[in-house]
């Protein structure tokens, strides 16, 4: 095989970005193919009239491995959310925080109703344990035994009244998944590196992190290419050939298809790849910006309604840059695919602040956009992991690298750029 080989990488999300200016840093001559006409694959910023607004609701833990890696965190100026959150019922409002990030929130934890002595307790043993886990052996099956999240809480003896009113909205944010039947190995990770380093979102929306890993593709001397829509990918004798929707070819000594699950399941045959999806519903809305929702940078976490959206996310309390001056943003997200409308879910939104805010109106509630995400994540059951594909398991010279080869998440996704480069370069003796 050559020494410099020629390498084609199909898809422009956050897996292709680290792959092609990781190939590219090792002076291989690789271009970046992306059917939109940006980068980014699921995560985007749309800016309109002086709002962001991030594909639905998304946030970054910059204590991921692959994020510090990967990422210039200082220049992407983050807006941290304040850890923990405001709990929610129709004949109450609570807050959990951690003290150590805010010590004043102590005498509301403290006094919080929907967690027990013994759920503090669990919840600081728990930190204490994760943070000593080497991340990647959360998913090598040598921490833990998976099982889903609801039954490893309850294992450890965390309250019905805490699973049910925290965890459950707090993880149904995270994996989509109320219910907690997601695997347990998600909920460690996550959990650890909550505890580490807590949420946070780029000044200038999730845009910003793949148009900074854009930015250091060129820089490494990598080429991308948007516009272009790929329809099948081959590989045979120690080549490999891409075929554009127009009908042109491409001929590389290898290619990286690094598109979401279906698209990559599609181009490879890989039965192997994940196409159960979880989706949700993000709305957008403007109000005075004299409204309080009494939650500072937390998230608003709905306990009991199911009527109501799972979460509220106070976007401009967190990131002022997100909305104009003068204007409050927030956010609600729906789990699954609701098929109301989206004045119906508007309403819905604004019967729900209604009566979790019985002494405010919320009469000038706005909705600015609506995102209905159908593939947001792969499913993750229990057990998913052990069987989710190799970034070398397509036949020939081509790769994989998506979060469905690890994990559904940044993480994810940037650690299988960073595999598929590393394959590359291997099997070529860079």
């Amino acid at each position: 095989m050559q020494s410099t080989p020629q390498v084609v990488v199909v898809g422009g999300g956050l897996a292709g970005l680290v792959a092609t200016r990781r190939l590219a840093d090792h002076g291989v001559d690789v271009a970046l193919l992306e059917r939109r006409d940006t980068v980014g694959g699921r995560v985007r910023t749309h800016d309109q009239n002086g709002y962001r607004f991030d594909r639905g609701f998304q946030v970054l833990f910059p204590t991921y491995p692959a994020v510090q890696r990967e990422l210039d965190l200082e220049a992407l100026e983050l807006r941290r959310f304040t850890s923990g959150a405001t709990i929610i019922g129709t004949d109450h409002r609570t807050v959990l925080a951690d003290p150590r990030q805010k010590p004043s929130t102590l005498p509301a934890t403290l006094t919080n109703d929907d967690v027990t002595m013994g759920d503090r307790l669990r919840v600081a043993r728990l930190w204490l344990e994760l943070r000593r886990v080497d991340p990647d052996q959360f998913f090598d099956g040598k921490h833990e035994a998976d099982e889903s999240i609801e039954r490893y809480l309850r294992k450890r003896g965390f309250s019905d009244r805490f699973i049910e009113r925290f965890f459950a909205p707090f993880y149904g944010g995270i994996t989509l998944d109320r219910s907690l039947s997601t695997s347990s190995r998600v909920f460690e990770y996550t959990f650890a590196t909550l505890a580490d380093g807590g949420a946070a979102v780029p000044a200038a929306g999730m845009g910003a992190i793949p148009a900074q890993l854009a930015g250091h593709v060129r820089d490494a001397g990598g080429r991308l290419e948007t516009g272009v829509e790929v329809e099948a990918v081959s590989s045979a004798d120690q080549s490999a050939t891409v075929t554009t929707a127009d009908g042109e070819t491409v001929e590389a000594d290898a290619v990286v298809v690094a598109t979401d699950p279906p698209a990559a399941r599609e181009l490879t045959g890989l039965e192997s790849i994940p196409t159960d999806a979880r989706a949700c519903v993000t709305q957008y809305y403007a109000l005075p910006a004299e409204a309080d929702l009494e939650t500072g940078k937390r998230l608003l976490l709905n306990a009991v309604d199911d009527d109501a959206p799972n979460h509220i996310v106070p976007h401009s309390a967190v990131a002022p840059e997100h909305a104009p001056d003068g204007t409050t943003l927030i956010s609600a997200t729906y789990l699954g695919e609701p098929d109301h409308s989206e004045s119906e879910l508007a309403e819905r939104t604004q019967l729900a602040l209604e009566t979790w805010y019985p002494d405010q109106r919320f009469d000038a509630l706005e909705t600015l956009r609506t995102d209905r995400i159908e593939f947001a994540q792969f499913d993750q059951p229990p057990g998913v992991h052990n069987g989710l594909p190799d970034t070398r398991d397509p036949p020939g010279t081509v790769y994989l690298a998506g979060d469905y080869t690890r994990w559904s998440s940044i993480q994810g996704a940037m650690r299988s750029g960073q595999d598929a480069a590393q394959a590359v370069l291997e099997d070529y003796s860079l």
